[in-house]
């Protein structure tokens, strides 16, 4: 579980775009570079106050969108970060049970324990929870709600996703001792997956969805130019030419853009101006984490891979 807030200093929080063009261009602001289709649910989200179901695989973008979004409109991001095993007093709140006992040892002390009726909803009360994500998100704040990051939903355990539909349908969460605690005005809720297991269709119904595909080459450019603007544009093509071929090769674990970005990085760290075949055989694990693929690509297909598409490339000039 990790809580984290974007700029110390908070920004004036900016008024929710108005079109999806609108949309098109805060995102792109922020150095993401969108497609028409997900910032068209990325506007009806939070037009319509709908948290937004985001899948797809590992590294496109996903949880940079949530980043993003608490930037460009200067709100607060509350990440979850869910993993197996995951609980309401991880995620949501809990009592401060030390404290509860400083309180009863205080009353026993001062003869106060004959009220015990008193004494419980003095102990039971707000100022005994300790706020965990879930629940911060629900609280006021002066930039504007939150953006509230559910981040990798599919490492998390079925009941888990249970807890959270009275909190994606209704913006509450139910404490047995106090009562509900709703947010005034909705948070701005992203969940990723990764799909390593399906999610509840109770869930995905409370929730407007996206499939967060790789992109296509163009895209992929203005990403890597937008994110890692001091690589030239010779080796740039070339970097995203040859993750595409990659991802048509039959591996355990395709880059994502992430592992693109971080491959044109560290070969202007090389002083790569082009690629050959020492450069990529060198620095292929920037891109695959897997000793297999890796394996399976050094060498005679990664040469192969680099000539093809240089050879494209003459075609195509």
């Amino acid at each position: 579980m990790d809580t984290e807030a974007v700029n110390d200093s908070a920004p004036t929080p900016l008024a929710l775009p108005d079109s999806v063009d609108a949309t098109l261009a805060l995102l792109e602001s922020g150095n993401y570079v969108a497609g028409r289709n997900l910032a068209t649910m990325v506007y009806l989200a939070l037009r319509l106050k709908r948290p937004l179901f985001l899948e797809g695989e590992a590294g496109v973008g996903k949880t940079e969108l949530a980043k993003v979004l608490a930037t460009t409109l200067g709100r607060r991001l509350i990440r979850l970060q869910c993993y197996e095993g995951l609980d309401l007093a991880s995620s949501a709140y809990e009592w401060n049970y030390p404290r509860q006992m400083i309180e009863i040892r205080l009353a026993e002390a001062t003869g106060r324990t004959e009220d015990r009726a008193s004494l419980v909803a003095d102990i039971f009360s707000e100022d005994f929870l300790i706020e965990r994500p879930l629940l911060q998100a629900l609280k006021p704040a002066a930039e504007g709600p939150p953006v509230l990051l559910i981040d990798e939903l599919d490492r998390t355990d079925e009941p888990f996703e249970a807890f959270l539909l009275e909190l994606l349908s209704d913006f509450q969460i139910s404490i047995p001792e106090i009562g509900n605690i709703s947010a005034s005005e909705p948070p701005i809720v992203i969940l990723t997956s990764n799909r390593t297991r399906e999610i509840h269709d109770a869930l995905k119904r409370r929730c407007l969805y996206h499939w967060v595909d790789y992109p296509d080459m163009e895209r992929e450019q203005k990403i890597l130019s937008s994110r890692a603007p001091d690589v030239p544009a010779n080796l740039s093509r070339e970097v995203v030419s040859f993750v595409h071929a990659l991802r048509d090769t039959d591996l355990f674990k395709s880059p994502g853009i992430a592992e693109t970005i971080d491959w044109a990085e560290a070969l202007i760290q090389l002083d790569k101006i082009s690629l050959d075949s020492v450069a990529v055989d060198d620095t292929l694990g920037v891109l695959l984490k897997y000793q297999d693929d890796i394996a399976k690509i050094e060498g005679s297909e990664a040469a192969r891979l680099l000539q093809q598409i240089k050879q494209d490339a003459l075609a195509g000039s």
